[in-house]
């Protein structure tokens, strides 16, 4: 089944493996008047599948038919006499939907459990009954896409039923397969319902459906759904990209003539290639419309190459870009950086002497199955390596049991553990929609080596919650490539993120964290976390604004004396000189000495301008007083825990200064009185120890 193609039939260029293989192309939009229930012996397949039977040999040939004629017979005989809304049989829906995912190379568990996909619902097969027949696989992807009871849930059933589905398909991908493929049928059949119920399923297929296809890959179901979707919700624009079409297709198409001359170009430079025109499906032209305002005649297709390796898909670039004009705006290479959804090509646009611009698509086979069918073409991906040599599946393990997936992105990870905490049916389906929105990937690098997938525009907050889940609402701040930055700070593709814990177990986030918090899991912990400490989330929202100062009850004076009879001195505030440091004293306005740090750079300019210099040693008392500036991120209670780190040293605070936070980053500054200027160093760790501080200086 062509992922793109606008008119099948006007086009069998598009499928020459079907050719090539003798089999007549099936119109599958028509299969359910087409399964006609004919007689069966007990020896051969039922004849009502024989199309099914066909395009499973087609990708398997070695395939065990006869657990398709079993799973065939229990569901004919368990749906019989049950009719659709059409007035079809409702067996046609179970062998269309088997039929769509044979056509995309499904594997006999797959087509299995999807010819007995409506049983456990609408009849009274049991899921204890598959089991017995069937094995625990089947059982497991059966009950993975068995509705929830509306009786049992009510309005909300649906997104029940979603959640149960997706969490099944955490587990194993050909849940959600064969969910998409139901929806395609039942999406080919929707003529049959009342328009407000044909806008209710198409916005849902919009919404979640569709975007799930593309996360798993299966172009050949989200372009066709795109289309259906297309015509029920916007059905002006629909008549209207029909009627481009429409015309385009009595007009000269420039595209044949140059797929020629790349077939030209490639057999010259002695480069094994397939070159097709892939027509562009409804929806693509009506994008291309939008974003071009005037079509162009090559603007109703792609030049598709397919070629056998990786290495040759580069020599067809470098061919290509050579012999035509390139427009390098449109280069894209997905194979040394595939899409989250497993696709993987390389794409390029080129122009001919012509004036013509063509787009090519340039990928393996092996690609292109899997670009048409994603997890699809993946076959079973839960075959161990010892049971795939046995040619047997291994169905000893628990399926209920949680396995690693090697197909499961990190996109799907994150839905199934932000679905746990989302707290009722309508936040999990407004969340859900939400999340299925975000239609790019990045990964961020983690400072102990590991990766994190988020959605395109995530912070440093999204990827604290990824990582710490629960324990990232006493996150502090964030190094982001070796750099310190904010949790609000947005993520590239590509950073290395280290996020920064507080030590305090009370800490927690800021209202603020939800302006920039993208992930469903962050925005479901913060809220709940918000709502749990309605105190603290007033506090964190109502904080002064002004700096805050704290004066001390008494100062002290400077233990610096310069070798100036009865000369006032100072200490200068811009250095805050302790002893033992070496410091150097200039006569100022008014006949005082101001000492600095002899490395302060006032003293360069002290001497530049001419000032007197003065000698200056330190009394014997220990004592002095210095200023520290500390800087640390927002959060409640942080002054009040900074002073109590200060006063445990035994030493005075003079005054404090307090300044506003700029994007949750506070400025500390306190001028202290010390008894011992060799407690300076441990005073400056006890306050980058406090949760919160990230650096402590001297003024």
């Amino acid at each position: 089944m062509s992922a793109e193609a606008t008119n099948p039939e006007a086009h069998p260029e598009a499928r020459p493996e079907l050719r090539r293989r003798g089999r007549t192309r099936l119109d599958l939009r028509r299969l359910g008047r087409a399964a006609l229930l004919g007689p069966t012996s007990r020896d051969r397949l039922p004849d009502a599948i024989g199309h099914v039977a066909e395009a499973h040999r087609a990708h398997h040939p070695d395939a065990d038919l006869s657990v398709l004629r079993r799973a065939y017979l229990l569901a004919e005989t368990s749906h019989r006499g049950q009719m659709r809304k059409s007035g079809e049989p409702y067996i046609t829906h179970p062998l269309a939907v088997t039929l769509i995912l044979a056509e995309l190379g499904a594997e006999t568990t797959t087509l299995t459990a999807s010819l007995l996909h409506d049983t456990v619902e609408d009849t009274d097969v049991t899921l204890d009954q598959v089991r017995e027949e069937f094995g625990d696989e089947v059982r497991f992807i059966v009950d993975g896409v068995t509705k929830v009871e509306k009786i049992d849930y009510g309005a909300a059933a649906e997104p029940e039923t979603f959640r149960k589905m997706l969490v099944a398909t955490g587990n194993d991908v050909r849940v959600m397969s064969i969910k998409l493929a139901d929806r395609l049928h039942n999406m080919r059949t929707l003529g049959v319902m009342r328009p407000e119920k044909q806008a209710r399923i198409a916005k849902v297929t919009r919404d979640v459906l569709i975007p799930l296809a593309e996360r798993l890959g299966v172009q050949a179901l989200k372009t066709e759904l795109e289309d259906l979707v297309f015509a029920i919700l916007h059905p002006e624009e629909y008549e209207r990209t029909r009627a481009l079409i429409a015309a385009h297709a009595g007009e000269r198409d420039p595209l044949p003539a140059i797929a020629e001359s790349v077939r030209t170009v490639l057999r010259e430079a002695g480069i094994t290639a397939e070159v097709q025109v892939r027509p562009r499906h409804f929806v693509s032209v009506h994008r291309i419309a939008l974003k071009r305002g005037e079509l162009r005649g090559s603007d109703f297709g792609r030049i598709l190459v397919l070629v056998g390796e990786n290495a040759d898909c580069y020599a067809v670039l470098g061919e290509l870009h050579t012999c035509f004009t390139p427009v390098v705006s449109e280069f894209k290479d997905f194979i040394a950086t595939p899409k989250f959804n497993l696709y993987q090509s390389l794409h390029t646009a080129v122009a001919t002497p012509q004036g013509h611009v063509a787009e090519v698509i340039v990928r393996t086979r092996q690609m292109h199955r899997v670009a048409e069918a994603g997890v699809v073409a993946l076959g079973n991906p839960y075959v161990t390596a010892s049971s795939a040599t046995a040619g047997t599946p291994d169905t000893a393990a628990d399926p209920y049991e949680e396995r690693v997936d090697p197909t499961r992105p990190g996109w799907l990870s994150r839905l199934l553990d932000w679905q746990q905490s989302a707290p009722d049916p309508d936040t999990f389906w407004s969340v859900l929609r939400a999340e299925l929105a975000q239609d790019r990937e990045i990964t961020v690098f983690r400072a102990d080596g590991g990766t994190l997938g988020l959605p395109a525009g995530a912070s440093c907050i999204d990827a604290a919650y990824a990582q710490h889940g629960a324990a990232a609402h006493g996150c502090i701040g964030a190094r982001v490539n070796g750099r310190l930055t904010s949790l609000s700070s947005p993520l590239s593709d590509g950073d290395t993120v280290q996020l920064l814990l507080a030590q305090d177990a009370s800490s927690g986030p800021a209202a603020e964290w939800l302006d920039h918090a993208r992930t469903p899991a962050a925005r479901i912990a913060i809220s709940s976390w918000l709502e749990a400490h309605p105190d603290r989330a007033m506090a964190t929202t109502t904080a002064a604004r002004a700096p805050l100062s704290v004066i001390g009850a008494r100062g002290g004076g400077a233990n610096a004396v310069a070798d100036l009879p009865n000369a006032p001195v100072r200490l200068a505030g811009c250095c805050t000189p302790v002893p033992p440091d070496a410091v150097a004293g200039f006569v100022v306005r008014g006949g005082a000495v101001t000492v600095h740090r002899i490395h302060c750079a006032a003293v360069a300019q002290m001497r530049a301008v001419g000032r007197t210099s003065v000698a200056v040693h330190w009394r014997a008392t220990a004592d002095c007083r210095v200023t520290l500036l500390a800087e640390s991120f927002g959060r409640p209670h942080l002054l009040a825990d900074l002073t109590e780190a200060i006063a445990r040293e035994g030493v005075e605070v003079v005054s404090a200064t307090v300044e506003p936070p700029v994007e949750q980053r506070v400025r500390h500054s306190y001028t202290l009185q010390l008894p011992d200027a060799a407690g300076l160093p441990a005073l400056m760790r006890a306050m980058r120890n406090v949760p919160g501080v990230y650096d402590v200086s001297r003024a």
